[in-house]
């Protein structure tokens, strides 16, 4: 077959690409008699050689929406960058890709329309992994085969037009017309071009356009898709309104556009891009079309989206209100929106947010999703807020910092202005909750979706003494709290309640830096009475990590009563920095009067690894004096300016009443040597195993 390509290169690997994974033999020699009848009347190194040979892949193509989804890429101009993304929407719209389920299915069917288009190496991987590009000589290829037969297409993209063509140029057998990336100024008053079969016009990126005449789409009468995004546009003409089977309307970018026609007469209208247009206003009649499915309405002009608007379209699937524009949604509207896959937007009032969240509890909720709230600067309890439901495998995500936040099986496959294009390894996908600079009062609660893993409270100010967890996120798997006042303690158990007993069962990672009146990690009732009834036999029963920093007012990690049952005995990592009144690590309440005991306190932490205590100046005790402690996963231990620390409890194995070889291997201490010398042991030979492995810098 390789001889068939004449030597040719390009023909070489498209056609060899087109036959990859055809191993039966009748379908092989079938397809090289093909191929040397294609090329049988043909002169050597003749441009008809070149295109009959490449057209080969494209009619071993499987289907025919393949071979559209193909044909369109020709639309572009040569050797550009196409993004993944925007290509399959557009095959979305122009019904390439059928009509499926979900949004999430259809978009699935076009990357799998993509990869085989690479796979046949018919489009090309750019530098840019979010895009695909085409080479410019089987763009050629494309372009002739649409040149002849139904569905014309005339393709005048890149080219530097200050004009649209001229109208004899427009012929009445055209399907589609491409003008982007031109500097195309102006279309002539009265041009009215007679094109009865056009279905698609491409006027994207022509930035000097900035007005086209009310007789233009006159004679366009089944004119479906229509892009004029990045145009200098300043008023749609309302002869647009008459375009009754118009499905796709692109303005993105028409920063000059301040006015648009009414719209309900565009019944048929499937998908309206608003971003970055220039409107103060929403569209007139915008909730009247009833079978759109894609809305974007990110205009940074438009503040006030009238109430009961967005819940009337029903049929949405797609809705994006950009969290740096926000305008008042009611959290309860967007909620009601049963089809809808994928929300960003924003809610002026924390009320709104878990008004939105308490329907997703009742009424069902993304299967992927990644939420930001982010409240403004001053005092008021306003909120911005990002939320991504994830869909398909590709998403985009805003230039912030959400860095920690991002799952491990996702990675960055692309960039723009404004951020970063994100594609999910698998399906397994967590979901995720970011709440910065937010205030949250005690009249508007704070609720999260119960299956909730990963959670995020940043630069946020609660009540006093509040208890971060009033509700159960029953799934979270992840929690860090940073820089924030008011959270008295991280969960809250009384005899009268048990709201946070299931989160903290199912935690596995916990930060907590910087917060400003917290207290206590865990809140429990004072009396040892109450303690045997409410710490539940299995809290923190999951947790592996456990990070505190800079918490200046936590005097105590965690009681004792915590290690009962299976509490903690998954714990892996212990780190605690910067708690100037930090006095215990692991606690224990006074004994009544009367009830005194010497019977040792035995802490069992098997799995733990690492155990690292820096500048806690007020640190007295490691656990209780009568604690005793068995880590028999140990490796390494850090303290570090420690200085009122006089005992380290560790209790290492024995054998025949002498201690084995701790699984220990690093002993890192910054305190001065006589501290090292003076500490406490609970067998006096620990110290003698253990100091091979000791390594300390005085201050």
């Amino acid at each position: 077959m390789v001889a068939e390509c004449a030597g040719l290169p390009l023909a070489i690997v498209v056609i060899v690409g087109s036959m990859r994974g055809v191993e039966d033999i009748f379908e092989s020699r079938n397809a090289l008699r093909e191929l040397r009848q294609c090329v049988v009347d043909t002169q050597k190194d003749s441009e008809d050689e070149i295109f009959k040979r490449l057209k080969f892949s494209y009619d071993h193509l499987p289907n025919s929406s393949i071979q559209e989804g193909f044909l369109y890429c020709s639309l572009h101009p040569e050797d550009w960058m196409i993004r993944r993304q925007d290509l399959i929407e557009a095959w979305i719209c122009e019904g390439i890709v059928e009509k499926l389920r979900s949004r999430r299915e259809m978009h699935d069917k076009g990357n799998a329309i993509l990869n085989r288009l690479l796979n046949c190496c018919l489009l090309e991987k750019t530098y840019e992994k979010a895009c695909v590009k085409m080479h410019d000589v089987v763009r050629d290829m494309a372009l002739r085969i649409k040149k002849t037969g139904l569905g014309r297409f005339m393709v005048k993209v890149g080219m530097k037009l200050t004009k649209t063509p001229d109208e004899d140029e427009w012929n009445e057998d055209l399907d589609k017309v491409s003008l982007m990336k031109n500097v195309i100024s102006y279309i002539p008053q009265n041009m009215s071009p007679k094109c009865l079969m056009l279905s698609t016009l491409i006027l994207e990126g022509n930035k000097g356009l900035r007005q086209i005449s009310e007789c233009f789409f006159a004679n366009m009468p089944l004119l479906k898709f229509l892009d004029l995004s990045s145009t200098g546009i300043e008023v749609l003409p309302n002869s647009i309104c008459n375009l009754e089977y118009l499905t796709t309307l692109i303005l993105c970018g028409c920063k000059s556009l301040k006015r648009m026609p009414s719209l309900p007469k565009l019944k048929a209208l499937k998908k309206l891009d608003l971003d970055g247009v220039g409107l103060c206003e929403a569209p007139e009649g915008i909730e009247m079309l009833e079978n759109l499915e894609y809305l974007d309405l990110s205009c940074p002009n438009l503040r006030v989206l009238p109430r009961g608007k967005i819940s009337k379209l029903f049929r949405l699937q797609y809705l994006r209100k950009h969290r740096i524009f926000p305008s008042e949604i009611r959290g309860e509207e967007v909620a009601g929106l049963k089809m809808l896959e994928l929300f960003e937007g924003g809610f002026d009032w924390l009320k709104d947010f878990s008004s939105f969240v308490n329907k997703l509890n009742h009424f069902g909720r993304p299967s992927h999703y990644f939420m930001k709230m982010e409240g403004e600067a001053d005092a008021l309890m306003r909120f911005k807020a990002g939320v991504f439901w994830i869909s398909w495998d590709t998403i985009w995500l805003p230039d912030s910092n959400i860095s920690e936040l991002i799952p491990t099986n996702m990675r960055r496959t692309g960039e723009d202005k404004e951020g970063y294009f994100w594609k999910f390894n698998n399906n397994d996908l967590p979901k995720r909750v970011i709440l910065f600079r937010c205030e949250i009062g005690e009249e508007d609660e704070l609720v999260l979706l119960d299956d909730l893993q990963a959670l995020r409270i940043e630069h946020c100010k609660t009540a006093d003494d509040t208890s971060i967890f009033q509700k159960d996120p029953t799934q979270l798997r992840t929690c860090a709290l940073r820089e924030c006042r008011g959270i008295g303690c991280v969960a809250s158990l009384s005899s009268s309640s048990s709201t946070s007993l299931t989160v903290m069962n199912n935690l596995e990672v916990l930060t907590l830096e910087d917060l400003i009146g917290l207290r206590d990690v865990v809140k429990v009732e004072k009396t040892r009475a109450l303690l045997a009834r409410t710490i539940s036999p299995h809290i923190f029963s999951n947790l592996k990590q456990l990070r505190v920093c800079y918490c200046s007012e936590l005097k105590k990690l965690f009681p004792c009563e915590l290690m009962q049952g299976q509490g903690l005995q998954n714990l892996e990592l212990i780190e605690v920095h910067g708690c100037e009144g930090m006095e215990e690590i692991i606690g224990w309440e006074e004994e009544e009067e009367g009830n005194q005991t010497t019977t040792p306190i035995l802490i069992t932490l098997p799995k733990l690894r690492k155990l690292e205590l820096q500048f806690l100046p007020k640190l007295k005790r490691i656990c209780p004096e009568r604690g005793v402690m068995v880590c028999k996963s140990l490796n390494s231990i850090n303290i570090s300016f420690c200085p009122k620390v006089k005992r380290i409890p560790l209790c290492l194995r024995r054998k025949n009443a002498q201690p084995s070889l701790p699984a220990v291997k690093s002993i890192y201490i910054e305190n001065p040597k006589e501290w090292w010398e003076s500490l406490e042991w609970e067998n006096p030979d620990d110290k003698i195993v253990l100091q091979p492995f000791l390594k300390y810098d005085e201050f």
